[in-house]
């Protein structure tokens, strides 16, 4: 008698690979136009600071008052040196803070004119550029707000849980991430704890304090909201603060491009230009 071969419909059990949707289309408009916005308000941003490369805090700031931060240029005999000082330490910065060489002219400037725009010392140009993307990127963080509001974005991608904020849960993710130990399976559809964290924190803390500490620094703003300059204790103080939240993005982008690059870019990359995640699952196994 003839037999039948049966189909086998068990599971598979090795290695399985799916893609999901990991970031929606709103999630990555926004993205990046906040790259274009953050990094041409950056390089505006230096531009302004140029015109006066010291960081003080209080009310006042000129020559004469004792700043916290300064970049600058001092003679040494027949040669300029760049120095970066933060309160009694000074770090020689020749060729990149403070003394920037261009062929064979030597030129005295806080940042060099590769970082910011316009690349010439133009305080006014360099104003209109901040303002403009300044508007552009509240805009569109306004939307990206909104949407992570009502969509329930923050709710359901970046508020982390209970378990998720013990030392010991955090140690181990620290631990991981030193070791260049990524998720993977399950566990790479949703964010970690630290990235939860960095997240909110940027969104939430950062982001607002750039926004208000700019607001502080202008005249006009400040006759209409004076509270804003006894709030951060006067405009040299926002001015600072205001530095130091860009310096603390600066560092959250480059530890961000680190690990989209070490956790695969490609598809990192193709996760926030079409949604799509490629995930593989470790299978049932037998």
């Amino acid at each position: 008698m003839a037999t039948v071969d049966h189909l086998d419909t068990s599971p598979p059990t090795g290695p399985t690979t799916i893609f999901i949707r990991r970031h929606s289309l709103v999630t990555r408009i926004t993205h990046w136009l906040n790259v274009l916005c953050l990094s041409l308000l950056l390089m505006s941003g230096l531009q302004i600071f140029n015109a006066h490369p010291s960081l003080y805090w209080g009310q006042y700031g000129a020559d004469a008052d004792p700043s916290w931060l300064s970049i600058g240029a001092v003679q040494d005999g027949d040669n300029t040196r760049g120095v970066l000082r933060v309160g009694s330490l000074s770090v020689v910065t020749t060729g990149v803070l403070g003394v920037s060489r261009v062929g064979d002219d030597v030129i005295e400037r806080g940042f060099p004119s590769w970082a910011t725009i316009p690349s010439y010392q133009d305080l006014a140009t360099g104003r209109r550029w901040h303002l403009f993307f300044a508007w552009l990127f509240v805009i569109n963080g306004s939307i990206y707000a909104l949407y992570g509001l009502l969509g329930g974005h923050f709710r359901r991608d970046l508020a982390p849980r209970a378990d998720e904020l013990s030392p010991s849960h955090l140690k181990q993710e620290i631990a991981d991430h030193a070791r260049l130990r990524f998720p993977k399976g399950e566990k790479a559809r949703h964010y970690n704890a630290l990235q939860k964290l960095a997240y909110l924190i940027v969104i939430f803390v950062l982001l607002p304090l750039m926004l208000a500490t700019g607001l502080t620094m202008s005249p006009g703003m400040d006759a209409g909201f004076p509270f804003l300059l006894d709030f951060f204790g006067g405009r040299q103080s926002a001015r600072s603060i205001h530095f130091i939240c860009a310096l603390s993005i600066v560092f959250f982008v480059l530890v961000h491009v680190a690990m989209v690059i070490l956790s695969g870019l490609w598809n990192n990359m193709r996760s926030m230009i079409t949604g799509r995640y490629r995930i593989q699952n470790e299978g049932s196994g037998k």
